[in-house]
């Protein structure tokens, strides 16, 4: 791997930042202490900081001479799990666990902007963007309507984050659609509650709800074209709290997830047609509310294109994937891709075998490639500010 020697030169003090955050972890629109560290360290480089967008978020900008502005985006906020690893930065707040990364992607930026401060080598600015409530909570969206891009304007936007199974040491990424949207709803079945050995004199939204959870797999296997992908699934049942009574109304809950606004539009529309029409067969009511959505990851080409050729300088082609498998899961880096062209890639974390994947109470952040994230933030930027894209 071709990494810059002065960001080797601190990898340490990465490390041992990475592992701080990682042992004080903080959810969504709580990140005040990682929030203050972050502001602290970048002052100290000489950025200019802006707190507050999206309560917690924080921006550095760093100029140099006339020029073109790129946005780079870091999320920082933990999710809502126990950890169950015994090493010595394990999270020292129980139900709080830095599960996806975000402590690394965080570090990796950081030391980005160490770098480019003391050395800078470009000629425009670049906004250091780090992204409060990313796990399910809108941050991306809340900075966006902040001003995030009127107040801090940027040509391009550019997003990176931990894969594991992916070796150390490579990237993956494609043009179009790398992450799916995710609209996520709510079904309230109504009937009419009574003894549960009188079902006749009853309406049973259990019956009911069972049949609409079976019909809503219909829509991908009948209502979506097979060469397009698209995931509904119900993740939430709720009913009743006794064994002798029929209760009055069910409620559901799941999610919907696809790579295409089109297939996203008409697999929303046949889940309330399906939720409302097989309710009424049963003598019940469905009423269908959607809340708060992200939508498709979707890569520009031309930014695409450069990604991969700055992550091949650095780790040579044959450990960069240009067109790789799309990926179920949803991302709110989304919202600033519907604003400005950019590219979401992958960073490789290393193999799984006797490990995990993100999401899991015994997941941590692989420190041997934060000098690697860092490297690539740096290539990325200085190529974006005198390329032709700008």
């Amino acid at each position: 791997m071709n990494t810059l020697a002065q960001i080797d030169s601190y990898r340490d003090d990465l490390i041992a930042w990475r592992r701080d955050l990682h042992a004080h972890p903080e959810l969504a629109y709580e990140e005040r202490r990682t929030a203050g560290l972050i502001a602290e360290r970048l002052r100290a480089l000489g950025l200019k900081v802006h707190e507050g967008l999206a309560k917690t978020g924080v921006v550095g900008t760093l100029s140099s001479g006339a020029g073109p502005a790129v946005g780079l985006r870091a999320d920082m906020d933990a999710l809502p799990l126990l950890e169950t690893n015994g090493f010595a930065h394990r999270s020292r707040f129980a139900g709080k666990m830095h599960a996806c990364g975000h402590d690394g992607h965080m570090v990796m930026l950081l030391g980005a902007a160490r770098y480019l401060a003391e050395h800078r080598g470009f000629d425009g600015t670049i906004h250091f963007i780090f992204q409060p409530a990313e796990e399910a909570a809108g941050g991306a969206k809340v900075m966006m309507e902040d001003g995030l891009f009127e107040r801090f304007p940027v040509d391009a936007v550019f997003g990176m984050h931990n894969w594991p199974g992916l070796p150390a040491g490579s990237f993956a990424m494609r043009p179009g659609p790398i992450m799916a949207s995710l609209d996520r709803f709510d079904i309230r079945i109504e009937g009419k509650g009574g003894h549960g050995a009188l079902p006749h004199e009853s309406i049973d939204p259990v019956v009911a709800a069972a049949h609409v959870v079976t019909a809503l797999q219909s829509i991908v296997s009948r209502n979506v074209d097979p060469l397009r992908s698209a995931v509904v699934s119900v993740t939430k049942i709720h009913a009743g709290d006794a064994y002798n009574i029929i209760p009055e109304r069910v409620d559901l809950g799941g999610g919907i997830r696809c790579f295409e606004p089109a297939v996203r539009a008409a697999v929303k529309s046949r889940l309330a047609q399906i939720a409302a029409g097989v309710a009424s067969a049963y003598g019940a009511r469905a009423a269908v509310e959607f809340g708060p959505a992200n939508p498709a990851v979707i890569n520009t080409p031309a930014a695409t294109t450069l990604a991969a050729r700055v992550a091949g300088e650095i780790v040579g082609v044959d450990h960069v994937a240009t067109d790789c498998a799309p990926v179920l899961a949803s991302e709110d880096f989304a919202f600033m891709l519907e604003k400005r062209p950019g590219c979401y890639v992958f960073i490789g974390n290393g193999g799984v075998e006797g490990g995990c994947t993100i999401h899991n109470s015994s997941y941590d952040f692989n420190d041997e490639i934060l000098t690697l994230g860092a490297t690539y933030w740096v290539h990325l930027a200085r190529a974006f500010l005198s390329s032709h894209l700008a």
